[in-house]
């Protein structure tokens, strides 16, 4: 007999025309992932896109059904759960409430909605998710030493620059060698029955690669991600039922050293070590027959020396092929000779499923010209500077040895790498063998040039006794995850600027978004909310910044502290404001609210409330009279003396107004969380830091902040610090500030942001055009004009230290912000409304861009010329936008269904033309 409920939900659905309408679900998605593996929610949240070919058409309802087998979904039946017809135009973020989930389980899903008309669409195509699997009880961490018997030392403040050779011979020079060296471990695997799903679950510490009879599974360098393995150990999971046949299979991993075990000779930036390397495995084999089998890392397992003889993440990697081992992780291989593994302590963090995406060789560069300096070496031009390493095919005799020493420049007709102080290479001896192709697999280095030691390029091969290089690729390994804006104009300094920032981007978009990708590959943190709006533009971010806030809530300390890194590898407690500035620190509240704002999820917001209560706690016993005094300010801006310390501003301003604007967003965090009083006591907080900071730093003669510097006079407006009645006179000093320096800034690494954006916020577009369309220092053409493929470290790249930086790379929001128009609505964020109002400054004829936000494209594309100025927008299905134009003589020549009032139209979803004369 039918339930009452059903009977309801089943009268209710005929209520709703069943005509198949115009829409279309597109895009499905569990927690922003399509079909992911590893899900650890209970209550995981589902969405979806819409495409329509009606204009203003939205969502009016929807239906999911979740089920485990293919049969029942194809047939429209939720035997899992079945929401019914629910009345709602809610296309993401909607939370599953079924019962409760299994572990490890695959459940199938789809959704279907209802348009503007009431008409409903055909199901969605089905998709996925897979829960988190339970860890196996019998899997063991193994390995070929313990962390005891290597003898390596523990903590994290062993900084290369603050320690003697002394305290590094004492401390370092007793470890095993065995502790720094990458294995081979194998185990075989006796399948006798036909297989319907086989699993994979590793974890190698720290960093693996897996094989299966030889096969290299999945195609990520560097996995697991990067993490503070005290506090969170990411694993991988893979689909392995095509690698394995009936008979023998053989399961293969070669481990290396990571972030997890910098205890690397030749440069490193410090020394830490959670332990030697190690792996958990467990492998889930589901036969037809119905049974079930396990096979997990124990001390049945097998070690021995991998032919990489040398790894470490900072110092490179050296390969000997006349150690390698053919066929050792295939069937029929004789492991007689090999040890038996070790069972060694367990990481301390919690384990956690990857669910970013894995960093991958995306790209590929060849030579693009060789430089000869004498007899020897030999220089090549890769073309591109980027994080990655080369791929080489050599041909030689038996224990010859080449070397590949890379960097970004060159200098006294070298490679240079005067920046790091102390070598990075690789290394390859030969075995003698016909043409040999080695690439390597646990370290990477920031480079365009190879110099070339103990061999020949093959341009000079004739005759040589040496090794000859037939061939090498430059390998650019970056983070795989979707890419997800395009911007691009008539300026040819904002296109080239546009890609410029990105490959610097690229390069340091790793698994986590380090600094440099040479000297200290650190998860500095200040470039992430500076850049936030840029980052989130150019690629999907959705797992990348959740994880970011899990580095900083790991990193925290005891006593509130977000640390300037996370995970937070080295101690810079030698150097207190590289360890403890506000303007860093303040990246765990500003990161939440830019994720809220772009993706229109406020969970991040929940997850981080108790880190950000915490820092503010922090904040307030260093306060003296509600104003702070210490950091770095605005780090790297431009003026007579080396770039560092902020050298135009106070550092004080610059504490003080973050220390404001970290307590007004702990305020509105509590307020959205429902914490009513804790709203009123920070909101209370962040007013009295309002007062003391305009009564410290402003002089009401003068109409200035601080020094007058730019950063000074726009941080305040930015935070709306200053009085109504003197907002108008501190911008006036702004903007007379940037002409008395020839329409140049003055701002680094911190102020770039704010400044931009109090320019492009009240109507400064023009002079924010002439402040940025040059060729000269300070700016983004003098770094085109010196040649770089990649944005650098300050505004002058022949005084930086770094040439792969993409921290001033501030510019991207203005593009798509201000020059496009894109802009999200907080009042509906997510891009559920969207703001666009281009700005067609200068002399650019035209601009276009796009944005792939959670609801689905969002286009724009104008023109300016013959005295109109043409704008087409493309606005997706159940989203609103409101499009403001350069003038009030609008003509609406494409799309219907416009509220237009001067210069202010109001549109649904599609595709719009607008002309203004």
């Amino acid at each position: 007999m039918l339930s009452l409920r059903k009977i309801t939900l089943s009268l209710y659905a005929l209520l709703w025309v069943a005509t198949v309408s115009a829409i279309e679900v597109t895009r499905t998605t569990c927690e922003l992932i399509t079909n992911p593996v590893g899900i650890t929610a209970k209550g995981p949240r589902l969405g979806w896109q819409l495409h329509s070919s009606v204009n203003k058409d939205k969502q009016t309802a929807y239906q999911i059904i979740l089920s485990m087998d293919n049969k029942s979904i194809e047939r429209g039946v939720g035997r899992v759960w079945n929401s019914g017809v629910v009345k709602s135009d809610k296309s993401q973020f909607v939370e599953y409430a079924g019962p409760e989930l299994k572990e490890g389980q695959r459940y199938l899903w789809r959704v279907k909605v209802w348009d503007a008309n009431k008409k409903a669409s055909a199901w969605s195509e089905v998709s996925s998710f897979e829960t988190a699997p339970p860890m196996a009880t019998a899997a063991l961490w193994i390995s070929a030493i313990s962390r005891k018997k290597a003898k390596l030392p523990e903590g994290r403040n062993f900084h290369q620059p603050s320690m003697k050779k002394k305290e590094i011979a004492d401390l370092w020079g007793p470890v095993d060698s065995l502790a720094k060296r990458s294995i081979l471990l194998r185990h075989p695997i006796a399948i006798m029955k036909k297989v319907k799903s086989a699993q994979a679950i590793i974890c190698g510490l720290g960093q693996y690669e897996l094989t299966l009879n030889g096969e290299k599974i999945g195609q990520s360098q560097f996995a697991p991600a990067w993490s503070d393995y005290d506090k969170t150990v990411y694993y991988n999971i893979y689909d392995v039922k095509k690698n394995l046949t009936q008979g023998e299979n053989v399961v293969g991993v070669m481990l290396g050293n990571g972030m997890y075990n910098v205890t690397g000779d030749r440069y490193r930036k410090f020394w830490v070590s959670f332990g030697t390397p190690k792996l958990y495995f467990i492998m889930r084999l589901k036969y037809d027959d119905g049974t079930t089998e396990q096979i997990v890392s124990d001390k049945s397992w097998k070690y021995a020396l991998s032919p990489v003889t040398f790894n470490c993440i900072f110092g490179g990697e050296d390969y000997d092929a006349n150690q390698e081992q053919p066929g050792w992780d295939k069937p029929g291989f004789d492991d007689s000779a090999w040890k038996k593994v070790v069972h060694v302590e367990n990481p301390k963090g919690e384990m956690m499923p990857q669910l970013t995406a894995p960093v991958k060789i995306m790209q590929t560069f060849g030579v693009k010209e060789v430089k000869k300096i004498g007899t020897d070496p030999v220089i090549l031009d890769m073309g591109q500077n980027l994080s990655g390493f080369p791929t080489i095919k050599v041909q030689g005799k038996k224990g010859q040895t080449l070397r590949l020493w890379v960097g970004e420049s060159i200098k006294d007709s070298a490679v240079n790498q005067k920046r790091t102080g102390k070598p990075y290479y690789f290394q390859y001896t030969l075995k003698g063998n016909g043409v040999e192709e080695w690439t390597p697999r646990f370290s990477y280095y920031g480079y365009q040039y190879i110099q070339l030691y103990g061999a020949d390029y093959l341009e000079n091969a004739p005759g040589s006794d040496k090794p000859v290089l037939l061939d090498v690729k430059s390998n650019f390994v970056y983070n795989s995850t979707a890419e997800t804006g395009t911007f691009e104009c008539s300026n040819d300094i904002y296109n080239k600027t546009h890609w410029l920032i990105n490959n610097a981007i690229k390069s340091n978009f790793q698994s986590i978004f380090t600094d440099c990708p040479h000297r200290e590959k650190l998860g500095w943190l200040e470039q992430n909310h500076l850049n936030g709006p840029g980052l989130m533009f150019n690629y999907d971010q959705t797992q990348m910044f959740a994880k970011v806030i899990r580095d900083m809530q790991d990193a925290q300390l005891l006593d509130g502290l977000v640390p300037t890194t996370a995970p937070e590898y080295t101690d810079f407690e030698f150097i207190r404001d590289f360890k403890d500035s506000p303007e860093w620190g303040a990246t765990s509240a500003i990161l939440p609210w830019m994720y809220y704002e772009y993706y229109g999820d406020a969970s991040q917001i929940e997850k981080a409330y108790p880190m950000m209560t915490r820092y503010m706690a922090y904040l307030d016993s260093k306060a003296k009279g509600d104003t702070l005094a210490f950091g770095l300010g605005d780090w790297y801006d431009y003026g007579p003396k080396p770039a560092g310390y902020s050298q135009n501003s106070p550092i004080a301003l610059s504490a003080t107004a973050f220390y404001y604007y970290y307590a007004d967003l702990v305020a509105k965090s509590a307020r959205m969380l429902g914490l009513k009083k804790e709203a009123k006591q920070y909101e209370k907080r962040a007013e009295a830091i309002r007062r003391a900071f305009n009564a410290k730093f402003f002089n009401p003669k003068t109409k200035q902040y601080g020094t007058g510097s730019q950063y000074s006079n726009a941080m305040p407006i930015f935070l709306n610090i200053v009085e109504p009645k003197y907002r108008q006179s501190v911008l006036d000093n702004l903007v007379t500030d940037i002409k008395a320096h020839g329409d140049r800034l003055t701002t680094g690494d911190i102020g770039n942001r704010f400044l931009f954006r109090v320019l492009a916020d009240n109507g400064l577009n023009e002079l924010m055009y002439k402040m940025t369309n040059h060729n000269d220092a300070p700016g983004y053409g003098f770094q085109l004009k010196y040649g770089l493929t990649t944005l650098t470290e300050q505004w002058d790249p022949s005084k930086g230290n770094s040439w792969n930086h993409f921290m001033m790379g501030q510019i991207e929001e203005w593009f798509y912000r201000s020059v496009a128009g894109i802009q999200p609505d907080m009042k509906q964020p997510g891009f559920k409304h969207t703001i666009i109002a281009p700005q067609p400054v200068g002399d650019l004829t035209y601009a276009k861009a796009s944005y792939a936000s959670v609801y689905g494209p969002i286009k724009v594309d104008w023109k300016k010329g013959n005295g109109q100025f043409r704008l087409k927008v493309s606005v997706p299905a159940n989203t609103t936008a409101t499009v403001i134009l350069p003038s009030s003589k609008v003509t609406v020549s494409q799309g219907e269904g416009v509220s237009l009032k001067k210069n202010k139209a109001e549109i649904g979803s599609g595709d719009y033309e607008f002309v203004c004369e």
